[in-house]
Parts: C-alpha cells; structure tokens; sequence
C-alpha cells in the first residue's frame, strides 16, 4: 500500500491510477507521509541494478507513527525552524513483520511488545504490554491472518497469543506443556489452520511444526530432529503459500522445506555455503501471492527470492553496511502484503524497510527511461 503512492513522485504511476487501486483513500492519506522518509535514496532505489530490468523499489522506511502519519504545515514550520530531518525512533530491536489488510505488525523482543502500523488510520498502536492477559515476554514470530487478526509467538511464555486488529487480547494456544521453544507462526489463507514453529533446543527432541485450529485447539505435528527429509534441526520461521503449501525455514539444516497442509513432505532446498542460494546464516522467511519464497540472511545482509522449487531469482540487499535504503546489519523477519510490498527488518538499525514490487508496465517504464538518460 505504501508503494503506490511512492511511485508516483518518481513519474512510474499517476495518482488517478493509484486511486483506481486503492479505492481513492491511502495515496491521499500518504501524501503527507513522503516528506518523513528519512535518509531517502537520492534517486529511485532498485534491485537488480541497471543494466538488468528492475523488480523491485524501494518506498520507505518504517520507524515510529511519523512513518503513517500525514505532515501538516505546523510539522513543516517545526521541521525548518529546528532542522530536524529524520524520524524519531520507536522500535528497540524489532524481530519478526506480518502485513495484510492494512496493517503492518513488527514485535520487538527488547521492547516486549508489539507494534501496529495502522495505514488507513494513519497510526501507530502499541500492545501486548499491559493488562491482564496477553502481556508478551519474548514476542517474536507473528502473523496476520485474513481476518486481521494478530498473531504472535512468544519464546519464553511458551504460548501463541492472538489478537484482534487494534492489539485487543482474544484467546492464547499451547503453553508450557506443550511448546519447548514457538518461534513463529503463521495462519493458512482460509484462516482455518494455525500453524506454529517450536524449534525445541539442544537438548530437546521436539523439533516440530504444531497446528491449532481457528479456536487454539491443537489438531496434529510434524516433523521430529534430525537431517533427513521432514526433519528438523532448530526451524526458526515458516509460512503458508496461497496453494496451501507450508513452507519452513530449517535453520540449523541450512534449508528450506516445503510440506502439504496436512504436514506430508513435497521438496527441499538449500546448503550451507557462500554462493548464491545457498543459507550462511538464514533468520526470516515469507511466501508471496505468487508462492514465490523470500529468505533473509543476517551472514550475507539480503534477502534472497527463491522460486516455489528452489531456484533462485535475485538478491535484495547492498554490500554496503548503513543505516540507509536497502542496506542490513542485521536483516530478520521479512513479509509481504497482498498487493505485492515487501517488508523487511532490520534488528541493528531498528528498522522495516518497505519495497514494491514492480508490474511488467512499470518495469518497462524504468528501462525506457533509463534508455532515455543515456
């Protein structure tokens, strides 16, 4: 959602097209929002770089409330009497992002809570931090489902809270029976299955994905340790294509593995390496509207977009280390909407950079003015 009004200040989309879209409300409401993007690239970012043909652009960059909120004349009055430029800073080391209907959540493991980026509201709500019930101590995978309900691992709670859209506690599964280690979770398209990631440890055999029904009751597992196929060794993330296809993060094994809904195993990919498609240090990964799989590699500072079957298409991610567009320290969680944005966190910058992917027309556009420049 983000992107698509970004694309216009660059001449890739006109503003009647965006409203088509997004039904007329967010590119008014983010009219405001492009002058708060901080350190912003001083041309179009994207990745590949020229010569090859672009997929995706950066858009912004997501910090604290001042990211979704429009500038008024009295935010631009202060900014130019105190020179103040960049963003305050909210997030204290966020881990793990989910996005859909709207909303973009990031918990932060420091912090312990969670964050809500509410974009037609344009506001920003904490939660999971106070009350009676669903006070988070180690939040760090989540999930929105298509409900836009909130759903979040917490490592040392031992327990999958939910939520409804605005951080109001609904229900809680598992629990210390039943987790060792939930690390992440993640909610298949109809809403019907929870699936959860419960890494164990070093010392536990209960390497696992666990699955809930839409009313926390436990309905099967599978997967155990070891290195065979369908087994785990430390899985760290998963998530659920739009076929249904659950796809999990092996971490300790260096790979990725894709299963049936029901837990029967498809194929795998990946080893430990420093090539291309390989894994070094792999922590965050996201499946897109068109099943293809994004995994984030602290080791290599990218995101890496893979085909449904493994094969590699590109790299997200610079070389450089900054706090700038497009540039990890320390990449984490990634996801991404349904109108194709993709999100990405970054634990030593205390950051979510958003990026858009680009259609075949716009694409064009780039490369026809690219040529023009030459």
């Amino acid at each position: 959602m983000l992107g698509l009004f970004f694309m216009r200040r660059i001449g890739l989309m006109s503003l009647q097209k965006t409203i088509q879209i997004l039904g007329g409300l967010l590119p008014l409401l983010l009219l405001g929002c492009a002058s708060t993007v901080e350190k912003s690239a001083d041309k179009p970012l994207y990745w590949p770089s020229a010569p090859v043909e672009p997929r995706y652009q950066y858009v912004t960059t997501l910090r604290s409330e001042e990211s979704v909120r429009a500038v008024t004349a009295e935010d631009r009055f202060k900014r130019a009497m105190t020179g103040e430029k960049e963003q305050p800073r909210v997030l204290g080391k966020p881990f793990d992002v989910a996005a859909g209907h709207g909303l973009v959540v990031v918990t932060d493991t420091v912090l312990r809570k969670g964050f809500i980026f509410n974009l037609p509201r344009q506001k920003m709500y904490q939660f999971g931090h106070l009350g009676k019930q669903g006070v988070l101590a180690k939040p760090m995978g989540v999930a929105v489902g298509p409900d836009s309900q909130i759903y979040i691992a917490d490592v040392s709670a031992r327990t999958v809270f939910v939520y409804d859209a605005y951080g109001m506690f609904r229900l809680a599964m598992g629990g210390m029976e039943e987790f060792d280690r939930p690390v992440d979770v993640a909610v298949s398209p109809d809403g019907q299955r929870i699936y959860v990631v419960d890494a164990g440890g070093i010392d536990s055999p209960r390497h696992r994905v666990v699955v809930f029904d839409a009313n926390g009751v436990k309905q099967f597992a599978f997967g155990e340790r070891g290195e065979g196929t369908g087994q785990f060794n430390l899985p760290t993330q998963l998530d659920v294509a739009p076929d249904g296809t659950v796809y999990v993060l092996d971490a300790g094994n260096f790979r990725v593995q894709a299963f049936t809904a029901t837990g029967g195993f498809l194929r795998t990919w990946g080893k430990v390496g420093r090539g291309f498609g390989d894994l070094a240090r792999p922590r965050g990964l996201a499946v897109g509207t068109d099943g293809n799989v994004y995994v984030s590699d602290a080791a290599f500072r990218n995101v890496q977009v893979f085909t449904p079957q493994g094969q590699l298409l590109l790299a997200i991610g610079s070389e450089e280390i900054a706090d700038r567009p497009g540039q990890y320290a320390m990449p984490a969680g990634v996801a991404l909407d349904e109108l194709g944005h993709v999100y990405i966190v970054d634990q030593a910058f205390a950051k979510v950079d958003v990026l858009k992917q680009l259609s075949e027309a716009e694409r064009a556009e780039v490369v026809e003015q690219r040529d023009l420049l030459k």
